[in-house]
């Protein structure tokens, strides 16, 4: 897509590279050499999301962010030339990655629902995982209560949803302020919104919500289901566990579940961190993962 990048520019400094996946542009950006580092992002993010850990990392990694189709600097075809589902979304992950002929197990980092298209990934393919990062994010359906009121109203209040995602931008807008702890400057708050800057443009914010499987009857419950059952079928890649304390969605009983399937995992738990981790609290998590990439080489 053409995005005025100039707002932000500064911040995201990186040369865009294009992959044709459905006949569609898919973006992603690829800086550094070394061991790769598989960045996936989920709603309302897009690669930008990662842009201090690839400035930082790629000094010594292969750093490789992508934005899924609907996002960021992809193409954002409507609904009836793209399904958005989450079968889709780890198709088109599988799709780059096999392009890109990676000659070495790659280090996944995931956010959001990016941890679930991630983990989907890992789960196909085990023997290409060097290792895993999570942050803020799930590979299990809800534990506790389920979905938090704001996300439940968007999934299942169509037209509410339908006008105030793809109408008012409302999803993206709010995350600005519902997402990190501390406030977030105004050139990053253009820089995460940019992309969605139209009716059009903003479907797959509406599209991610609208695919939360909660119940068997849902597309993709089959396939969180058997990511669910089988998670444990990573516990022998090495994992770390990067997590904001005040996540009003994934919340820490997804902390706690995370901790409980993987109890040899270290983990890290930033109280002054919201979901939007990497924004809150930068420097720190980029130490934290560098410290774990170097305590457990490939």
């Amino acid at each position: 897509m053409t995005l005025d990048t100039s707002a932000f520019r500064h911040l995201y400094p990186f040369e865009s590279r294009f992959a044709t996946l459905r006949g569609f542009k898919y973006h992603y950006i690829d800086e550094g050499k070394g061991d790769p580092l598989v960045m996936v992002h989920g709603n309302p993010t897009w690669s930008f999301y990662y842009r201090h850990l690839v400035k930082e990392l790629s000094k010594e990694y292969r750093t490789i962010a992508v934005d899924h189709l609907g996002c960021g600097l992809s193409d954002k075809p409507d609904e009836t030339r793209y399904d958005y589902r989450l079968k889709s979304r780890v198709e088109d992950l599988e799709a780059l990655l096999d392009r890109l002929d990676l000659d070495r197990k790659i280090t996944l980092i995931v956010h959001d629902w990016g941890g679930m298209i991630g983990l989907c990934y890992a789960l196909k393919h085990p023997d290409r995982i060097g290792r895993i990062v999570i942050t803020n994010t799930s590979g299990f359906f809800p534990p506790g209560k389920g979905i938090p009121l704001r996300l439940w109203i968007m999934r299942y209040i169509t037209p509410f949803a339908k006008i105030g995602t793809l109408g008012f931008n409302l999803f993206s807008f709010a995350a600005l302020y519902m997402a990190p702890k501390k406030p977030l400057p105004g050139d990053v708050k253009k820089g995460l919104t940019a992309p969605y800057n139209t009716w059009n443009n903003r479907m797959a914010t509406y599209r991610f919500v609208q695919d939360i499987p909660l119940k068997p009857q849902d597309p993709s419950y089959d396939m969180v289901k058997k990511t669910d059952d089988h998670l444990s079928d990573l516990s022998a890649i090495p994992m770390t566990i990067l997590w904001g304390k005040h996540d009003f969605v994934f919340t820490m009983e997804y902390y706690n579940e995370w901790r409980r399937r993987f109890p040899n995992a270290p983990a890290r738990l930033f109280t002054e961190a919201g979901h939007y981790l990497l924004e809150d609290e930068p420097d720190k998590v980029c130490e934290a993962i560098r410290g774990f990439l170097r305590e457990n080489p490939l």
